[in-house]
């Protein structure tokens, strides 16, 4: 019984901290654009570089 007495406010500062990160992440904005990332994948727009083959390091090179 006196574990209560212990366990309570531990529980109430835990939920209290539990508290206060889920606000400051909805002030912060990280719930803003929920959708966003996930199309960001589909619309991938990365451009290919090609390479100029610099002599002596390609191995499909005539000997």
């Amino acid at each position: 019984m006196e574990i209560i007495y212990l366990l309570i406010p531990i529980s109430l500062l835990l939920l209290g901290l539990i508290l206060w990160i889920l606000l400051w992440a909805v002030r912060d904005g990280q719930y803003d654009d929920l959708e966003g990332p996930a199309h960001s994948i589909l619309m991938d727009e990365d451009k290919i570089v090609e390479r100029e083959a610099e002599p002596g390091k390609n191995s499909q090179q005539k000997k």
